[in-house]
């Protein structure tokens, strides 16, 4: 099975395992792993970066070409080393590799690790800061909810394919984009994060990220035939629809409502665009720009903050939001291809 990621990183050949939390040795920050809770997986992907400048037979491929095994493996919880902090933000990295734990504004070094993960977050706020708990796409075929800081509650399954994002409205309801497999640029929409989820087919190819805003209305990017395209689909409608956007984007980013405008990260500008959608057109209403960062794979909204895994330094920033500029911090820690982030309070 072959699978693309969602990374620009420079157009440079990288490797890159598409992998839920399996397979691999857990890395630990900590010296002693302590008491576990685990979270199993089912399968591991292997693959290697390719940039997104690439096309095969045609398609756009822009980042990893995998290969599904069938290792076992568990995702691992390293005991927190500052659990009276309350504020949370996560540096999600490669699949089968690891998520850190950080505490900015208290601290701006790695805190604790989520092992054995990887991937794109979400929590169960539009933005800011979750409430007490937070999703990772930990696998080819999973999703996992974990409690604030980092104990593992439920997984759910994603059968039809890779997942690649995940967002979730304020009623609960969990939208998980399919990256690669049969369902390729689909989305499954689990009512209240529960059950077996609904799919619903998208003018995607391949589906990226992904967001709702405060009407229930679900947008995702990623790419089709002939590039970039952001798509919804409108609350209590069955079908996406195309939604064009004033300006272009040059390589999609992450989908989020910030209070006011609905946001696209393009990781190729290293910008973020503001946009009011009216029907199926979005409208450029500011820019964001972030200097000193290389690919914000995924970035997160949070209090006057936005939070970068970027892909391109191997780290994280965090930048003023709305102001953008240059990062007001950097994280420390030990870092994998960056690709997700997101937080969440007790």
């Amino acid at each position: 099975m072959n699978t693309t990621g969602f990374v620009k990183f420079a157009g440079a050949l990288i490797a890159l395992a598409i992998c839920s939390a399996c397979g691999a040795l857990p890395l630990s920050l900590s010296k002693g792993q302590g008491d576990m809770a685990v979270a199993p997986s089912n399968a591991a992907l292997n693959g290697t970066y390719v940039g997104r400048t690439l096309s095969v037979n045609g398609r756009l491929v822009t980042a990893a070409h995998a290969d599904l095994s069938a290792l076992p493996g568990y995702a691992t919880m390293v005991p927190n080393r500052r659990a009276k902090s309350k504020y949370f933000e996560y540096i999600i990295n490669d699949y089968t590799t690891f998520a850190g734990i950080f505490d900015y504004p208290k601290s701006d070094k790695q805190i604790g690790t989520i092992n054995n993960v990887g991937g794109q977050g979400c929590t169960n706020v539009l933005y800011g800061y979750g409430k007490k708990t937070f999703w990772i796409v930990a696998g080819p075929a999973q999703i996992t909810d974990y409690q604030v800081p980092q104990k593992a509650l439920k997984t759910l399954s994603v059968t039809v394919g890779n997942p690649s994002s995940c967002a979730m409205d304020t009623s609960g309801d969990l939208a998980v984009g399919i990256l690669d497999g049969s369902g390729s640029g689909d989305v499954v929409i689990f009512s209240h994060a529960s059950g077996s989820g609904t799919v619903y087919t998208t003018p995607l190819l391949e589906e990226y990220f992904d967001g709702y805003d405060n009407q229930g209305n679900l947008f995702a990017d990623g790419f089709n035939d002939s590039g970039f395209e952001l798509v919804e689909l409108p609350k209590g409608s069955t079908k996406f629809q195309t939604i064009t956007t004033s300006n272009t984007v040059e390589f999609p980013g992450s989908v989020q409502w910030d209070g006011t405008y609905l946001t696209v990260t393009d990781q190729e500008t290293n910008s973020m665009y503001q946009y009011t959608v009216s029907g199926t057109k979005a409208t450029l209403k500011g820019t964001v720009s972030f200097s000193g960062s290389s690919d914000c794979a995924q970035t997160w909204i949070a209090t006057g903050v936005v939070f970068c895994a970027d892909a391109g330094t191997e780290g994280a920033e965090v930048f003023n939001y709305p102001a953008g500029g240059s990062p007001i911090a950097i994280f420390s820690g030990s870092f994998d291809l960056p690709l997700g982030t997101v937080a969440a309070k007790k």
